[in-house]
């Protein structure tokens, strides 16, 4: 896996400014023990102001269009079952929200990037469902960086490869219809991410049956348990 990059000035004033001298103490003994950063899309409430689509960037997107009509709800419930998973299975999890909203520094998908970039995570997974005008579509696919020299030329080898496997194990474990994977050029949480970073849309809430199957309880588990089994392959402990 390519090695992180060092945290910026600006992300060292930045942990500074929110949780004061704590955020700059080095890590104990636990740190040794992978993290897996954990970012289930979207707000209750959009949020359409606009940020910057990478560093220096003069291109500008909003932060949070709302995504499909219950896909923060359902995205929530499948990263809690995750973290579940995960911790269980011996790594560390954060969750960039807990909550219906991101309460974050300023919000947004810069925020949500430098959140995963801050803990040294070993992986950054999004978690997200699809919408769409057509009720037939469904399936899963996995979205990955695309090359951006200075933005994500050194985590693109090592996103590409989560890619592949977390998207292997979603498939193999929820039997959903395999889209493939996708790269992204314009998703400003990959262009700020300092760490390998995957989006996984996980379905099609505008899809009757698979949208219920999402909102069910034991589909969720069985898209975090693809999740969990597509991050230990890329990150074994």
């Amino acid at each position: 896996m390519a090695p992180a990059r060092p945290v910026k000035l600006e992300e060292v004033k930045f942990a500074a400014a929110l949780f004061g001298a704590a955020a700059l103490a080095l890590p104990g003994p636990a740190a040794a023990t992978p993290l897996i950063c954990i970012d289930p899309g979207h707000d209750a409430t959009p949020d359409l102001s606009r940020e910057r689509i990478g560093p220096g960037s003069t291109t500008y997107k909003i932060k949070d269009g709302g995504g499909a009509p219950g896909e923060a709800t359902v995205v929530l419930q499948i990263g809690f079952k995750l973290r579940t998973i995960l911790r269980q299975r011996g790594y560390r999890a954060a969750m960039t929200r807990t909550t219906s909203e991101f309460t974050y520094g300023n919000r947004g998908n810069i925020a949500r990037a430098k959140f995963c970039n801050l803990r040294g995570s070993a992986l950054m997974v999004r978690i997200h469902a699809d919408g769409s005008s057509d009720s037939s579509r469904h399936g899963a696919s996995t979205l990955f960086p695309a090359w951006h020299v200075g933005w994500t030329d050194d985590i693109l080898p090592a996103s590409r490869r989560a890619a592949r496997l977390v998207q292997a194990h979603v498939i193999a474990t929820t039997g959903a219809l395999d889209l493939g994977l996708v790269r992204r050029p314009d998703l400003t949480g990959f262009n700020w991410a300092n760490v390998p970073v995957v989006l996984v849309e996980t379905g099609f809430m505008s899809n009757p049956t698979e949208g219920r199957r999402l909102r069910s309880a034991w589909y969720q588990w069985k898209v975090a348990r693809g999740l969990a089994r597509g991050a230990a392959a890329f990150r074994p402990l």
